[in-house]
């Protein structure tokens, strides 16, 4: 292309020694499409600047935006599902766990920590959507069950963050037993009159949905989260009509009474530390 020539002053970088910027350093919303600088999400809680669209975090990210100064202690963290089944599909489930271990640096969908929130003690488990799928499987259910128990002995109120898919298919009865197991427990922290907060994000849905994500003292959602048991499409095939607009978003549940209220990210520690001081 020696007939090319650069005709403005001042741009002498030849192509080949232009940089790429790095990986990681921008990102797109999903809703509307502007690109995002990531520092700039850190720091308005992973919600769109432009549109107000709440992007799917984890536990990390959530464990910085409600700590003081992102410090606590984890509980419960060395915990792994087994393969009681040795099930297999289109891959082993061992396969996908070792492989979920290395993708997420997690051992399972969930996390638990003890630490403060705006000088007022919170146990928080929160749900991670990466492995695989968030899905609860018994080291789910077991992680829920101790929280509630350490909750009890040291008096604490109990908050859970929910985002799943559902019950894991791998682990078949034993995920599903997972939801009356968390919910006995949760019914004994409401004998000890210990408060449970449940955050409901996106998505919400399945056997989750259907026990320990709807049973809260208090039940808050972030804006536009998807909730529900079965999936629209199912329900439609069911039911044989067509579904409202909206269903099964979290502004659909808050005007059918399903939900309390909805928090903005950017407000949900101020939230959250309030409900709990006018509770003591």
């Amino acid at each position: 292309m020696s007939w090319f020539r650069r005709d403005k002053a001042g741009i002498n970088t030849a192509t080949e020694n232009k940089k790429e910027a790095p990986d990681g350093l921008w990102n797109k919303c999903p809703s509307c499409k502007k690109p995002l600088l990531n520092i700039e999400q850190i720091e308005n809680k992973y919600v769109c600047h432009y549109c107000g669209y709440h992007l799917r975090i984890g536990s990390a990210a959530y464990f910085s935006i409600l700590f003081d100064d992102n410090q606590f202690t984890e509980l419960f963290a060395g915990l792994r599902s087994a393969d009681p089944l040795h099930f297999e599909d289109t891959k082993k489930y061992a396969e996908r766990l070792e492989e979920s271990y290395a993708k997420t640096g997690l051992n399972d969908a969930i996390r638990c920590a003890h630490g403060k929130i705006e000088e007022q003690d919170l146990v928080l488990a929160c749900m991670d959507f990466t492995f695989i799928g968030g899905s609860m499987g018994s080291v789910v259910g077991e992680k829920i069950a101790r929280s509630i128990d350490y909750s009890i002995q040291h008096k604490t109120p109990f908050m859970l963050i929910s985002k799943s898919g559902g019950a894991r298919m791998m682990e078949a009865a034993f995920s599903l037993m997972q939801m009356a197991k968390t919910s006995a427990k949760l019914a004994m922290l409401n004998e000890a009159k210990i408060p449970y907060i449940c955050l409901l994000t996106d998505p919400t849905t399945g056997g989750v949905t259907a026990s320990y994500a709807m049973l809260g003292d208090i039940n808050i959602a972030e804006p536009g989260a998807l909730i529900g048991f079965a999936g629209p499409r199912v329900i439609k095939e069911t039911i044989k009509k067509d579904l409202p607009k909206g269903f099964q978003t979290s502004e659909f549940l808050l005007e059918h009474g399903f939900l309390d209220f909805i928090v903005d990210r950017r407000q949900l520690k101020q939230k959250v530390a309030l409900f709990l001081s006018m509770l003591k």
